[in-house]
């Protein structure tokens, strides 16, 4: 998986959208398949235009912390390579790590807010906030 300063270094290579775009279309293409039943509604973001799927796993980490990580999937290509670069992120992290990590930033740091329609928009913090709660839940659980 490309880590998330991978991607920021590769963003400030790029000094046009087109080329912004291409790149987040071939991030998504490196997500590991979802298995078909993984599909569920269960999975299904709320929130999205576009249909997105995040499937979590918990285990531990070497000091027994919970770690989650995720597959996930979406029949938008742009929205599969936003769904990469929130894995990117957030996926293998403790609830602890995920909380810190300031999503919102990140994406105004690579431009989204003024370069990806409302609807993008809100769909990508719907992908955040699900992560997020799924980190205080873990949290909770662990407690």
């Amino acid at each position: 998986m490309t880590t998330i300063d991978e991607i920021r270094d590769n963003f400030s290579l790029l000094d046009e959208w087109d080329d912004r775009y291409r790149y987040v279309i071939e991030l998504g293409r490196t997500l590991a398949p979802l298995p078909e039943e993984e599909h569920s509604a269960e999975n299904k973001v709320q929130g999205c235009v576009s249909q997105v799927w995040l499937s979590k796993r918990i285990d531990r980490n070497a000091n027994g912390e919970p770690r989650l990580t995720y597959l996930g999937d979406s029949d938008a290509h742009i929205v599969r390579g936003l769904v990469a670069i929130v894995f990117a992120l957030y996926s293998g992290r403790t609830p602890k790590e995920i909380l810190s990590a300031d999503a919102i930033a990140l994406f105004d740091e690579f431009g989204f807010r003024d370069h990806l329609t409302p609807q993008r928009s809100n769909g990508l913090r719907s992908m955040v906030e699900r992560i997020r709660n799924d980190a205080r839940d873990a949290l909770a659980t662990a407690s």
